[in-house]
């Protein structure tokens, strides 16, 4: 099974440029949405974190709801790609009306901001992104080829971030600065979005369900539909679920409070907003290099496992390093310091999904059962709960700090407080990445009952 090859070259990069459709909308609002309501609109910081951790909540919910879903579906199309396919209409309208505040009392603007920005998480880009990320275990069975897939994906992404932290202030102030220039940024990024999922959809297939048969004994197992509730008793077995939903869920705290405080450390810790761009560039092209390597690295190391656990260390060292550069102000570590630093962390970047497909496939083996729907909505639940607490935290620290989102200068405290998401924050998370890793042993877990049930 492992051997065969499912997918042609254009295939796997029509595949990857689904990521580029996701962050269009992703990369805008972990970026920049914190720093629109505050400044652009004029609300709260607290209240605006509150609303995100109040929908969150509910986004988290709905992640193994629309799993389960997926996982009963039946269509031309296959089970994932009709979901991903419109999903994303309604993606990309939500992500246009979230930048599209009414001028109107302070409460509606709230209310307004908290039901598009709960039906863009909630329901429309869960439905997406779950049956994105579970369309890689469903269009090849080959393990080099979901590496090669989570590597591919993670470049388009990684450029439309770029893209997005390069232009966006520039574009706003093109079309007129002010809530008019982020209407009409927010409405780009939507269309570019839906052309490009679209391409993805249609670019690929499902492999059918008799070529996921595997025989692990004399006779063949074949995949039975199950029950959603069933399905969640099979996915609460799996340890290892578990382990890299709490992954998934550090990896994007992390990330949603160091962009989110990004433009913040730019602007008001180091005095131009515009060190934005360079600071992504230098955190997105170590990642883009890394991850078109990292196919040839797990080969390399043997193990998903070894090669991530390793490569963790290096950036807990490197984020010591920047932490100094910062304090300083200086620039050349800080940026050097940054590049080592997500050259190292890319490689777990490109096998995240690589991941999860093991990890659905030691449930294969030992409940025979096949619940790929459900178990990548931990992909989702991390990208978007995680996302969603860090943002929630900046919004919190800030108002904490005395950050006034009005005010041209911040208080020393506030400043502090940016300091401590931006610099230090991602030490600490990093830690705990690193203890998670160590457990996340499930390729060693497959092998070792394909051994023990193997048949002469």
């Amino acid at each position: 099974m492992n051997e065969r090859k499912y997918l042609k070259w254009y295939q796997k990069v029509a595949y990857g440029s689904g990521d580029m459709a996701a962050n269009c909308g992703y990369a805008l609002i972990s970026s920049f949405i914190m720093f629109y309501l505050t400044t652009a609109v004029g609300l709260d910081s607290m209240i605006i974190g509150s609303l995100m951790m109040a929908s969150k909540l509910l986004d988290g919910v709905s992640d193994i709801f629309f799993g389960g879903l997926m996982d009963r579906t039946k269509s031309k199309l296959g089970q994932a790609r009709p979901w991903m396919l419109y999903g994303q209409i309604g993606v990309s309208a939500s992500l246009f009306l979230i930048f599209c505040i009414p001028n109107t009392s302070e409460t509606m603007q709230y209310a307004y901001f908290f039901v598009f920005y709960t039906a863009y998480n909630a329901v429309f880009y869960t439905a997406n992104s779950i049956a994105y990320a579970a369309l890689a275990a469903k269009i090849t069975k080959n393990e080099q080829e979901r590496v090669q897939l989570g590597s591919i994906r993670f470049i388009f992404a990684t450029f439309t971030t770029l893209l997005i932290s390069y232009n966006t202030t520039d574009l706003i102030e093109y079309f007129g600065g002010g809530t008019k220039g982020w209407r009409m940024v927010a409405l780009i990024f939507a269309l570019i979005a839906l052309a490009v999922n679209t391409i993805c959809v249609l670019m690929v297939k499902e492999v059918p369900d008799e070529e996921t048969v595997v025989s692990h004994s004399e006779n063949q197992v074949h995949t039975e539909k199950v029950s959603f509730a069933t399905s969640l008793k099979l996915l609460f077995k799996n340890p290892y679920y578990l382990i890299i939903l709490g992954l998934y869920l550090a990896n994007y705290i992390y990330s949603g409070i160091t962009q989110g405080s990004a433009i913040l450390f730019m602007t008001y810790y180091m005095g131009d907003p515009k060190l934005l761009g360079t600071f992504s560039l230098f955190q997105l092209i170590p990642v883009m290099i890394i991850l078109t390597l990292t196919p040839m690295l797990v080969k390399k190391f043997g193990s998903m496992w070894k090669m991530n656990l390793y490569a963790r260390i290096i950036t807990l060292l490197m984020g010591v390093v920047f932490i100094v550069g910062a304090m300083n102000k200086n620039l050349p570590v800080m940026l050097v310091s940054t590049f080592l630093r997500n050259m190292a962390g890319g490689p777990l970047t490109g096998t995240l999904n690589a991941l999860v497909a093991e990890t659905s496939d030691y449930t294969w083996r030992t409940q025979k059962a096949r619940i790929d729907g459900v178990m990548f909505s931990c992909s989702s639940i991390g990208v978007k709960l995680g996302g969603g607490i860090g943002s929630a935290v900046v919004g919190w620290m800030l108002k904490w700090g005395g950050y006034d989102g009005t005010a041209a200068v911040q208080s020393a405290q506030a400043i502090d407080t940016i300091f401590f998401m931006y610099a230090i924050m991602p030490i600490l998370f990093g830690i705990v990445m690193a203890v998670l890793l160590y457990f996340l042993k499930v390729e060693q877990a497959n092998k070792e009952w394909d051994a023990a049930h193997s048949t002469v």
